[in-house]
């Protein structure tokens, strides 16, 4: 691309009345790229002068300073065949300048400074180009036929794509086919409602766009989005690629006598269904859960008899054995008194509600009694549990569980902390306790990926065995792009919930295969058409890439060297930062460019009341609290230099060392909170900056500076009032360590 430059610079919105225009434009000229000036960039005349020149000078790469980034996209947005790079001039300059009055010489170094930084980027930067595959299947694979995934694959079906609807079983319709009644759906919510689960078996099974695979399992998963090359198997049957069963020493004593069946005898290649792997765009997993195991809590007295879980409840239910008298234990007291039974959520409270129906519908003189921590019954399901609540024959109270215990033909369960104070003992004929919904992923890899980091999702410790999608920052999507999640894998979750659920997971999956048909990112950085490059020639296969990438989007050689899937990249640039041999690098985002933009800082060398920070700022959560921030007219302080980047994961150490070896007294990263309640839009990305930082300090050890000179902080979207507070509490720790003696050199 044959560059042609032009900047602008807007003069509205208290920007002309904080800095003087000259300057900016001066610093602009030392690039060698001339400056323009409106009052108003955003208005039609300011957009004409724009217009004019990108028609009659071939201006192909503008520079626009005026407000953030963030704002005003599609009015500053000139054709895919043009780069626009924006410098914040309102919100983090004029708009965060507090009282300072124009001409004051702190805010105009920032100003300037925040000019030559953008230019410089529009310099560095190249249009991208999409990657586009040679071919690309638009083929849905929905694993699981129960309710979500038969609700995915119709949903998908409708819209207009194929689908291959993979069940294991002999019969679509998961649990749901052992439910007597559903919640209510409808106003005035008060009743419940027959199943509708065999309307949703025909619907799938009555669609042209639908191929159903009953008594089947998915082998293996490999390749990416718009091109998964799926092997299937017979169900039950053992694969190549299943992980061998874990077996001890006893056990394999035992099975060495011939007293035990060795669980690996059978593991072998794969019973193919389909001669050769079968090629999808995208993936629904919906493979559902199983009732968690409440054996663990002796003190209920679990037998599978006389006290049962809610699902043994709901068949026998079914079948019409409903007791007159049951308790329905919703928490397992003991020593967890004050909590649920694990993996458990409103789900369990209105499973206990319209169970205590049944017992007053099936018996004249019924009475079930629900002894609970916590109920929920949110929205709409409200109006249902009022209801029982003026149900004769049903009974709730608070309550701490000590003990149920046979008593006669029955049980007793005895019961502390009610509502009342009291302690309370029950007679009654049948005990169900509240058991949650595990998802299958607890147990098994189900969808078996043949990617370097392994056969299942990533291990994170956060989800409690969930499919690790993040209910906030981007629901359905799971760490490896194209696959995504519905129903029991994702939370426990209602019938109506699960049809929500796995429509949104099907139109994931539909954004995703056209993303990959257009050659753009599919979140969080929707339609980005960049994707990364590697300079192969010097790469020493480290394996950092391949291993920090928290989506898997890099396989590997037989040789270590890094082989990219370009459609599971989310673009966050992790592997970027991860890099020693700075090789990898995108066409609007490279380490040359960051490191350019760090260098074209003015640091002066004679000032020490001048001292000069750089903060690499997350694009997430952090620059658009900072926006905020300055929205507010909350003031920044002067000296700090904000750089954005894609994600913390993206920053290379070389760029803090070439903001040290520049004379900047500090550095300093904010990014988005990981650990526990992670909000990290890449997962990983702050996590992994925190820990090279940590190394970072100890290279500034070395070389005489204080480690302390480099920092990296956890903030969130909504912390635009802590921000200030965070950046001053930094550069105050700076003015103390002084100025940076490597300064002049």
């Amino acid at each position: 691309m044959n560059k042609v430059y032009g900047a602008y610079l807007c003069t509205g919105c208290g920007i002309g009345n904080v800095l003087e225009v000259e300057g900016l434009k001066s610093a602009a000229s030392e690039t060698g790229i001339e400056m323009q000036e409106h009052e108003c960039l955003c208005g039609a005349e300011g957009l004409a002068l724009i217009n004019k020149d990108i028609q009659e000078k071939g201006v192909n790469t503008l520079v626009v300073c005026a407000c953030s980034p963030r704002v005003m996209q599609d009015v500053f947005s000139f054709g895919e065949n043009t780069i626009t790079i924006r410098a914040n001039l309102r919100e983090q300059v004029a708009w965060a300048a507090g009282d300072a009055e124009k001409g004051d010489e702190f805010i105009q170094e920032l100003g300037e400074d925040y000019v030559r930084m953008a230019v410089t980027r529009a310099q560095k930067s190249e249009l991208p180009k999409p990657y586009l595959l040679e071919n690309i299947s638009k083929k849905i694979l929905v694993m699981g036929g129960g309710i979500a995934g038969l609700t995915a694959a119709t949903e998908a079906a409708k819209a207009g794509y194929e689908v291959t609807l993979v069940e294991k079983t002999a019969k679509l319709g998961g649990k749901a086919l052992g439910w007597r009644k559903m919640f209510p759906t409808a106003y005035p919510y008060c009743q419940l409602e027959q199943p509708n689960i065999e309307q949703l078996v025909a619907a799938a099974t009555g669609s042209s766009k639908i191929t159903v695979k009953t008594e089947t399992e998915v082998a293996r998963i490999g390749g990416a989005p718009g091109a998964f090359k799926v092997s299937f198997k017979a169900a039950g049957s053992k694969s190549e690629w299943d992980a061998p069963a874990k077996v001890t020493v006893d056990e394999q004593e035992k099975i060495d006598k011939g007293e035990k069946e060795d669980p690996n005898a059978g593991l072998q290649k794969y019973t193919a269904v389909d001669t050769a792997a079968e090629v999808y765009g995208a993936v629904v997993l919906a493979t559902g859960w199983r009732p968690a195991d409440v054996s663990e809590y002796e003190h209920l007295g679990y037998d599978g008899k006389k006290v049962v879980t809610n699902a043994e409840f709901e068949k026998l239910a079914k079948e019409g054995k409903v007791p007159a008298k049951v308790a329905f234990i919703q928490s397992p007291g003991g020593k967890d008194n004050d909590r649920d039974f694990p993996y458990c959520n409103s789900v369990t409270s209105m499973v206990a509600l319209k169970q205590a129906q049944y017992v007053c519908d099936d018996n004249e003189n019924g009475q079930a009694y629900i002894l609970y921590q916590h109920i929920r019954t949110p929205g709409n399901t409200e109006l249902f549990y009022k209801g029982m609540q003026q149900r004769d024959g049903v009974f709730m109270t608070k309550a701490a569980v000590t003990k149920a215990e046979e008593c006669g033909s029955g049980l007793k369960v005895t019961a502390e902390n009610t509502l009342l104070g009291d302690t309370l003992e029950l007679e009654v004929d049948m005990v169900v306790l509240a058991a949650g919904m595990v998802p299958v992923t607890v147990d098994q890899p189900t969808i078996n990926l043949a990617y370097r980091q392994g056969p299942a999702f990533l291990d994170l410790d956060l989800f409690d065995g969930y499919a690790d999608s993040h209910f906030i920052c981007f629901p359905y999507e799971t760490r490896r792009t194209g696959v995504y999640t519905c129903g029991g894998v994702r939370k426990a979750e209602t019938m109506e919930e699960t049809i929500d659920d796995a429509t949104g997971a099907a139109l994931k999956a539909i954004q995703c295969i056209e993303s990959a048909d257009r050659g753009v990112a599919v979140h969080p950085r929707s339609g980005d058409m960049t994707f990364p490059d590697f300079f192969f020639q010097r790469c020493t296969q480290c394996k950092r890439c391949t291993e920090e990438c928290p989506f898997g989007a890099l396989d590997d050689d037989a040789k270590g060297t890094p082989l990219p899937n370009p459609t599971r990249c989310r673009r966050c640039g992790t592997c970027m930062g991860a890099c020693p041999e700075r090789i990898i690098g995108f066409a609007d985002y490279n380490i040359d460019m960051i490191g350019s933009m760090v260098k074209s800082i003015n640091v002066p060398d004679d000032d020490e009341d001048k001292l000069r920070i750089a903060v690499f700022v997350c694009e997430n959560d952090a620059y658009p609290a900072l926006d905020m921030a300055g929205m507010r007219r909350n003031k920044l302080n002067a000296l700090v230099r904000f750089i954005p980047v894609r994600c913390l994961g993206s920053v290379n150490m070389v760029w803090i060392k070439d903001a040290m070896s520049s004379g900047m007294d500090g550095v300093l990263l904010l990014g988005c909170r990981h650990g526990e309640n992670y909000q990290c839009h890449f997962v990983k990305g702050s996590e992994i900056a925190s820990k090279r930082m940590a190394n970072i300090g100890e290279t500034l050890g070395t070389l005489g500076l204080e480690p302390e000179r480099c920092a990296a902080e956890q903030v969130a979207i909504s912390d635009y009032d802590k921000i200030p507070g965070i950046i001053e509490s930094f550069v105050e720790s700076i003015k103390e360590m002084g100025p940076n003696p490597f300064k002049g050199f």
